[in-house]
């Protein structure tokens, strides 16, 4: 796991761009679906999650259940025919309340037959440990890349657990569908959280960043630069005279990237870069 950077909190300039909250009621029937998306899956007896051999777990949570290990679904408005499922495999074997192992597939599923039409399987991203995942989010909102295409995001929330020390952390993963292939674009860009250092009472250093998505005009290699501005905010609370917590700013600070396709992918700047899993 890198080193912590300066974490981000995530404000899309451009409405177009803003995310789009996944629907957990977009899943429909969520046991059919999983059982169409995996014929071999053995239900388990309360119908809560299905098993795949020897022992990865698809949990299919409550509709109001705040778990982050469930069936993630939203239907895709830039192609209402089809549904944007994010599927977490738990190893059931090597997870525990200390941490999880497992991986995401992302279906592109046809909303009419129901029959997948493009799956692409994305290794560690449900392992965590002490920086724990806190919620996995599809992110329908309009990228768009290049002329006929348009990708979609998965985003995924980590944070600890302190209080002198806490930090938390949403990373963007950009996708398009190419034929019979879904494809990762964007390899996970910090797009929110906090961190800092502080004495569980008032005094500390702490830091907030903001991050503005917009797509350029200017193309490379047949697609739209993007161009990613951070704000970093900073505060150094302290007891006042009266022992009441006072607020300390400083002055924001901006920063601008820009990210060009190199045929394959957005290379993602080191500083806006991803806990790896």
């Amino acid at each position: 796991m890198r080193m912590l950077l300066p974490a981000l909190l995530l404000g899309l300039a451009a409405a177009s761009l803003s995310p789009a909250q996944a629907a957990t009621s977009d899943c429909g029937d969520a046991a059919a679906l999983v059982q169409q998306a995996y014929p071999k899956a053995l239900k388990s007896a309360d119908g809560a999650s299905f098993t795949l051999d020897p022992h990865t777990s698809i949990a299919l949570a409550p509709r109001d259940s705040d778990s982050p290990f469930r069936l993630v679904c939203k239907i895709w408005p830039a192609h209402d025919d089809l549904l944007l499922v994010a599927v977490p495999l738990t190893d059931s074997a090597r997870s525990s309340d200390d941490g999880h192992v497992g991986d995401i597939e992302l279906l592109v599923v046809d909303r009419n037959s129901q029959q997948v039409r493009q799956r692409l399987l994305q290794p560690g991203l449900v392992t965590d440990d002490a920086v724990a995942i806190r919620k996995i989010e599809l992110d329908t909102g309009r990228y768009g890349l290049a002329p006929g295409v348009t990708a979609f995001g998965l985003r995924i929330e980590m944070a600890n657990h302190s209080q002198p020390n806490p930090f938390s952390e949403t990373d963007l993963r950009l996708y398009t569908v190419a034929g019979a292939a879904l494809r990762l674009v964007l390899d996970g860009l910090v797009v929110a959280g906090n961190g800092g250092e502080g004495d569980s009472n008032c005094a500390g250093f702490f830091h907030s960043s903001q991050v503005s998505l917009k797509m350029s005009p200017a193309i490379h290699r047949g697609h739209h630069d993007i161009i990613a501005a951070e704000r970093t905010d900073i505060d150094k609370p302290s007891p006042g005279k009266n022992g009441e917590c006072r607020s300390h700013p400083g002055k924001p600070v901006i920063r601008t990237y820009r990210l060009r396709y190199d045929g394959s992918r957005y290379p993602v700047p080191g500083k806006l870069k991803a806990l790896e899993p």
